[in-house]
């Protein structure tokens, strides 16, 4: 089964991922890290020379290239903006909301110059984009976790919706 982490930056998705990948035996991917592999650049250099529209189509086709394969993949915040690949991860796994509130995910990205969108937006702006998100991220999760304890606990919570 693949396992398909969303949330918005800085939820913990990759760490987390981490961690669930080795209690469950299996392959751990972050798309984000894929994408800067494949593309051999970073993702701000992928945003300022190539944009936005560009980097969320090779978002949607590493989420899809993932389908089917027995792993934890952490996707980027904005991997599930896509219906489309929405769609697929959910008929191809779990899609798992790490619910983790604004302020906690905007101490972990601000300033963080790795993250395009959080690098160039005010809170208010990032707080405005994460209200946006939640809705979605509600919306195509097959399980929503309450994300705000240690990433152990976050991962025992996980083993415990999956197991079910």
């Amino acid at each position: 089964m693949t396992i398909f982490l969303c949330g918005f930056m800085g939820c913990g998705k990759t760490t987390i991922g981490k961690l669930a990948s080795k209690k469950l035996g299996c392959a751990f991917f972050d798309t984000d890290e894929l994408i800067v592999g494949n593309q051999g650049m970073t993702i701000p250099k992928i945003f300022a020379e190539k944009g936005e529209p560009y980097f969320r189509k090779i978002e949607a086709e590493t989420v899809k290239s993932l389908c089917g394969r027995n792993a934890v993949v952490a996707c980027g915040g904005g991997a599930m903006l896509n219906p489309d690949t929405a769609r697929t991860a959910s008929e191809s796994g779990e899609i798992i909301f790490l619910d983790v509130p604004f302020e906690d995910c905007y101490e972990r990205i601000y300033g963080d110059s790795n993250r395009p969108i959080a690098a160039s937006s005010t809170k208010e702006e990032l707080r405005e984009r994460y209200n946006a998100r939640y809705a979605v991220y509600s919306e195509h999760a097959t399980i929503r976790i309450d994300s705000s304890g240690s990433p152990m606990e976050t991962v025992e919570l996980i083993l415990n919706e999956i197991r079910k």
